[in-house]
């Protein structure tokens, strides 16, 4: 796991590589380097994983080839004995670069049909003159880059490219849109103007005069494998559960001691379950919170199942309880994320890879993509009782409405969580399944939503409207729960959750790997018959039988929590201050993007608990912090 940048036919593109490696130090605190051409340079900064000897440092140079590379290859040991047995390559190293390397000189551009991992790298061949640049199957890890004629950079964070080559470049609105819409930006878009993502599944072909190529080399297909939609539901049990265990053995390959995020959950308790009697033992970790904070928000109690799998289990486990000083924290959350997003569980991210960080660690599993893998949101079941629901007379859904926009989210100092669930699926009730899909995660109306943003119109809302729609129409059409499930897989899993986790991880110099998002696992979760996913009321049905064999009922059937922080009650206590200063009328006015009597609303209808605008709030908050540190 490290960090990576490139510049090409700029004159100080050498000067602009050793700074990007004082830009991007976190990455990679284990070592970092360059090297240069006439008009290129190779940035890398290393956090040694695999081979730790310096022999394995970047960026690695061998027979005229040079690559830097950021992330872990799962399946490299047998690609390399495949390519020392049938093709007689003799390696100098035991390093998994040095694998991708070798893979490249004997397949070109398709070594990417033998890789399983998270990856973003990039192959200089003097022989050509061009650049070979990639990112893995599902956008784990993250790759920006930006074209000026001929000129062309890429690196691992916006913030490289923003400080030293893309100075001038304005916000995007129609990013800002969305980004405001949904708390997240969705990985097609990027903040800045002039300055793209590479996508995942998706490599780029950069010539000599910055020329650049772009093509498709992986995507999800509807049912890669068909005859395992047609097992039974014990067969299908039985091949989920050896599929979990290969991926989880694939994941556990390291030099170093690997870790493991505890939630007490059910994704990260199976993960770590697995993991821990694979290795013998494993380190856990484990975020909490107050009672009090517990008791405005209605949180699960995650410690005492965490607590509960590790005791059983015997894991090294430690635990932190969040303090709402952590506040003091967001400025530099803020800048470490790149992009604003007003998802607070990148502060548990954060927070737990600081404290694994300080144990010694470098690596922690993570159960994240389940939920999407599974049809594990609780939109998702909601969005199915919609259809239901749709069905009632229009008197008795329009008498239902106005029962539920009275309700109260708050009673005294008690979140009222029925009253939250309520508002929130009486706004996508109604609507088409695509409309009310997108709905379902979104935060504002559009009239709502433009009444607010002085810098958007309704073509900027309209672009990810189109995009989710396409989105939704690309596969399983005729099947709603896995329609749900690939719709998040290319939107929410790559534009929020494995974006903040990449970020928040790296910044405290930790590698986070998703065994549930792995190529092959994605695949066989993908290809099953969807009924097995939600079945009896019960949502991610067939992986709550698979941890039967792992976990105790009482851990797999527990009430749903997200991996979140109680920012409902801080909003009203440590971080009301925050709010009055960053989002007051006088600072709203400066910032000029929006209305500033909408904000004073958003915020007053809060605190009166008339409606839960606590994400809403964070958001512009988030945004608002961002725009401080990288504008």
């Amino acid at each position: 796991m490290c960090g990576i940048a490139g510049f090409l036919n700029y004159d100080e593109h050498r000067s602009l590589a050793e700074k990007s490696n004082l830009i991007q130090s976190h990455r990679g605190p284990d070592s970092n380097g360059v090297w240069s051409s006439d008009n290129l340079s190779f940035a890398h900064q290393r956090l040694s994983i695999i081979d730790l000897d310096p022999r394995s440092d970047q960026p690695f140079i061998k027979d005229g080839l040079v690559i830097v590379y950021n992330g872990e290859v799962y399946n490299y040991a047998e690609k390399r004995k495949f390519l020392q047995d049938s093709c007689g390559v003799e390696f100098t190293t035991t390093s998994d670069t040095e694998v991708i390397l070798e893979l490249y000189r004997f397949y070109g551009e398709k070594c990417l049909d033998h890789l399983i991992g998270m990856f973003a790298f990039a192959i200089y061949n003097p022989a050509t003159g061009n650049t070979f640049i990639a990112r893995d199957h599902f956008g784990i890890k993250p790759l920006f880059y930006v074209q000026q004629g001929k000129k062309f950079a890429f690196s691992s964070e916006l913030k490289t490219l923003r400080k030293l080559v893309a100075k001038d470049n304005s916000v995007n609105f129609t990013a800002l849109a969305a980004c405001i819409q949904l708390q997240w930006l969705p990985d097609h878009y990027c903040i800045f103007e002039g300055v793209s993502r590479l996508q995942p599944g998706h490599y780029l072909l950069v010539d000599s005069n910055g020329q650049v190529q772009c093509h498709e080399y992986w995507k999800l297909s509807e049912q890669p494998t068909p005859d395992i939609a047609n097992l039974s539901l014990q067969d299908t049990i039985d091949y989920l559960s050896t599929e979990l265990e290969n991926t989880i053995s694939r994941h556990l390959v390291s030099d170093v001691e690997v870790g493991s995020f505890l939630s007490g959950g059910l994704d990260s308790s199976l993960v770590s379950t697995i993991a821990g009697r694979k290795t013998g033992s494993i380190s856990t970790f484990t975020i909490g919170m107050r009672q009090e904070d517990k008791k405005i928000e209605k949180m699960a109690d995650d410690q005492f199942y965490a607590e509960l799998i590790a005791k059983k289990e015997g894991f090294n486990h430690k635990s932190i309880v969040v303090e709402p000083n952590v506040v003091d924290e967001l400025p530099k959350l803020a800048y470490s994320l790149d992009e604003p997003i007003g998802d607070p569980a990148a502060i548990n991210t954060a927070l737990i890879c600081e404290l694994a960080n300080a144990s010694g660690l470098k690596v922690l599993l993570s159960g994240m993509g389940a939920d999407e893998l599974f049809f594990g949101y609780r939109r998702h079941k909601a969005l199915l009782y919609a259809q239901r629901y749709q069905k009632l007379p229009a008197i008795l859904r329009n008498a239902i409405g106005r029962s539920v926009n009275v309700m109260p989210v708050r009673i005294g100092n008690s979140g009222f969580r029925l009253g939250r669930w309520a508002k929130k699926f009486n706004s996508f009730a109604n609507l088409p399944i695509s409309q009310g899909f997108q709905r379902s995660y979104s935060q504002y109306e559009d009239d709502e939503l433009l009444g607010l943003v002085k810098v958007l119109d309704g073509d900027h809302l309209r672009s990810f409207a189109d995009y989710h729609e396409t989105v939704m129409r690309s596969l399983f059409i005729d099947d709603p729960i896995n329609n749900f499930c690939q719709t998040d897989i290319k939107l929410y899993m790559s534009g929020l959750n494995l974006t903040y986790t990449d970020r928040a991880t790296m910044a405290k110099s930790i590698e986070a790997r998703v065994p549930f998002i792995d190529k092959l696992f994605v695949e066989a979760a993908m290809s099953i018959n969807s009924r097995f996913k939600f079945q009896k009321g019960e949502s991610k049905y067939i992986l709550k039988k698979v941890a039967e064999k792992y976990l105790p009922k009482e851990v797999i059937y527990r009430p749903k929590s997200n991996f979140s922080l109680p920012i409902r009650s801080w909003l009203a206590t440590d971080l009301n201050e925050m709010v009055m200063d960053l989002l007051s009328a006088e600072r709203v006015k400066k910032r000029g993007w929006y209305n500033p009597d909408a904000i004073s609303k958003l915020i007053s209808d809060h605190v009166n608990g008339t409606r839960d605008n606590s994400a809403k709030i964070y958001q512009l908050l988030s945004i608002e912090l961002w725009a401080e540190s990288l504008l």
